[in-house]
């Protein structure tokens, strides 16, 4: 299973969770689906830090679609435009800033033990989708990355479940479920060009505005 495999996985999944969350908000299977999309994402984007060869390229990118994505975010969600929630692009994004300066803190004079600490903070203060919680998910993939497969995921399993049962509802635990899957990754990038990576970003605010015209006809 390669990248171009995960991300349709990802995307389709959190597609069959935005369409629970906005259609059929009582019917739990929808989330428990969704419940795998936001580990792969978090899985790609660490994969997505050790591999890239512009890292400011890459946040350029996310910072991008993350405004882009935020107005049909809230459309999507609350029907109007407002500030008290984040889309996940946010997420994505702090987090990997957070990989970069745990790799970097001494070109920035910053002390390792801060960088987290400030980022769960940043993700508290923006109130970004999974908030804090999304870090945690991050970081237990990139401080495993060196780990054999097998154990890495033990590990980062044992960390979700943890931090699920300690801070998130019950349903949050079937996001373990995105681990086997992840195990079945085989370090190979599969297709790969502009378009698909253009592609790939635009149908997070896509499917979401899509989803907002259909709930308002």
């Amino acid at each position: 299973m390669n990248v171009f495999t995960l991300k349709i996985i990802a995307l389709i999944s959190m597609m069959i969770d935005h369409y629970g969350v906005i259609f059929h908000s009582g019917v739990d299977i929808y989330r428990i689906i969704g419940r795998i999309a936001f580990p792969i994402y978090c899985f790609l984007l660490v994969e997505g830090y050790l591999h890239t060869k512009n890292i400011k390229n890459y946040a350029k990118r996310l910072f991008i679609f993350a405004l882009i994505s935020e107005v049909a975010f809230d459309l999507a969600f609350y029907g109007e435009i407002e500030f008290t929630h984040q889309n996940v692009f946010f997420t994505l994004l702090i987090g990997l800033g957070t990989m970069y300066l745990l790799d970097n803190p001494e070109k920035y004079n910053i002390k390792p033990g801060y960088i987290s600490f400030f980022s769960f903070m940043l993700a508290i203060i923006l109130s970004v989708d999974y908030n804090f919680i999304g870090i945690i998910y991050i970081l237990a993939f990139y401080y495993t990355r060196n780990l054999p497969k097998t154990i890495r995921l033990s590990r980062v399993a044992l960390i979700l479940f943890i931090i699920n049962l300690l801070t998130m509802s019950i349903k949050q635990q079937f996001a373990l479920l995105s681990l086997p899957i992840i195990y079945l990754y085989n370090g190979e990038l599969g297709p790969k060009n502009k378009i698909l990576q253009f592609l790939f970003y635009a149908a997070y605010p896509l499917h979401l505005i899509i989803y907002y015209l259909f709930k308002t006809i």
